[in-house]
């Protein structure tokens, strides 16, 4: 995040509130920047408006990277570099090859999404956290409105926010 954003906080005890209120806030024309719970809510990233997850995409591609690179890796060695004669068997024999591959995608897919939600999730080692208060692990639940996005004033929306159930409201500055 860049330097100098102003956030309106609004504190919620209630979970059933706190849906309503992101319905009806985004309703009248509010920017949520995110909300923060202490666990996950069902259907609140449908209220918020996100799309689906390109993850899984991600996850399928780094399992068929696995599943080809051990196929070539195993067929090139039994095959063509050290191709032994087994009782007769075939020499790259695509059925015995079959653990390894399946070995070859969960170890990609694996690694591979590890590394993709690091990335898209901004947790490296030399991040800071933005933690917007501290109770979210607890028990409250805490939107965000960041000021800049929006055209109401902070008047406005510490209203609207109080008027949709938030119990606080409060300013951050990051």
């Amino acid at each position: 995040m860049s330097d100098n954003k102003h956030f309106i906080l609004g504190v919620f005890d209630d979970e059933d509130v706190l849906m309503h209120a992101v319905h009806d806030i985004r309703h009248e024309g509010v920017k949520i920047h995110e909300v923060f719970t202490p666990y996950p809510i069902h259907g609140l990233d449908e209220n918020l408006g996100y799309k689906r997850s390109r993850l899984p995409m991600a996850a399928f591609l780094f399992g068929m990277t696995g599943a080809s690179l051990a196929l070539t890796m195993m067929v090139s060695m039994n095959g063509f570099d050290w191709p032994m004669n087994v009782g007769g068997k075939p020499n790259a024999s695509i059925p015995n090859f079959i653990p390894i591959t399946f070995e070859g995608t969960v170890l990609f897919a694996a690694f591979g999404m590890v590394g993709t939600f690091f990335t898209a999730s901004s947790l490296f080692p030399w991040s800071k956290p933005v933690i917007f208060d501290k109770r979210i692990t607890d028990d409250k639940f805490v939107m965000a409105i960041d000021l800049s996005k929006n055209k109401f004033s902070k008047e406005q929306l510490s209203h609207i926010l109080k008027s949709n159930g938030a119990t606080e409201v409060n300013e951050k500055e990051l």
